[in-house]
């Protein structure tokens, strides 16, 4: 009887601290019409795709709520620039600041320093992947290169088998040099603590231009 009393202890708590933590998360949301307006202001004080803004920004405004996505910010890897640019966007939603970062693409989706030219989704392209992810909020290491990662949920059914792919958002050495991963969103390791520090639950578009 005792240990039945503990178990069910446990897991109310855990219970309760997920309701309180959806909660906190869905009292920090930010008004469609602040949404809108943060919209308008990155769109003029930045460089990013006008048409991966208008994109993300719709799809987060339909689904932050269900699909639980971060109520501070949101990412955009617009892979239409080339790798030596600053082309990961991450963008404050409640101020409008915007925050830019090296990020690498797959090896099978363009030359070395350039753009993304192909994108898959499929096992084994190793290319990079398109549309529309969560970043998830538990850090870890590879086991192999001793990456410090965290894990990337496909938000569409097209883009569903990221898990399977070991897709990951990950720091590398070479992203610095242009250099190229086999699929997974990498950065820099010394981008790694104000990257991971925002990204935790946060929508991220994997825009390749298709």
């Amino acid at each position: 009887m005792k240990k039945l009393i503990i178990t069910l202890l446990i897991m109310l708590f855990f219970v309760t601290k997920t309701i309180a933590t959806n909660n906190n998360y869905k009292s920090h949301y930010v008004s469609i019409a602040h949404l809108h307006q943060i919209f308008e202001k990155v769109k003029r004080n930045s460089d990013v795709s006008e048409r991966a803004l208008s994109q993300t920004f719709n799809f987060y405004e339909k689904n932050y709520n269900k699909k639980h996505l971060s109520p501070y910010y949101l990412a955009i890897a617009d892979y239409t620039k080339k790798a030596l640019k600053k082309r990961l966007y991450i963008i404050n939603l409640h101020s409008g600041k915007v925050y830019q970062y090296l990020v690498a693409h797959g090896k099978n989706s363009g030359k070395k320093g350039g753009r993304v030219w192909y994108s898959s989704n499929k096992r084994g392209s190793f290319m990079t992947p398109y549309g529309f992810f969560k970043i998830g909020d538990k850090e870890g290491i590879t086991v192999a290169k001793k990456y410090d990662y965290l894990a990337v949920e496909g938000l569409e059914g097209k883009n569903k088998n990221v898990k399977a792919r070991e897709i990951l958002l990950h720091t590398a050495g070479y992203v610095a040099k242009a250099g190229k991963s086999l699929g997974c969103f990498a950065i820099r390791p010394q981008d790694k603590r104000p990257i991971f520090s925002k990204l935790k639950r946060a929508l991220l578009y994997s825009y390749t231009g298709r």
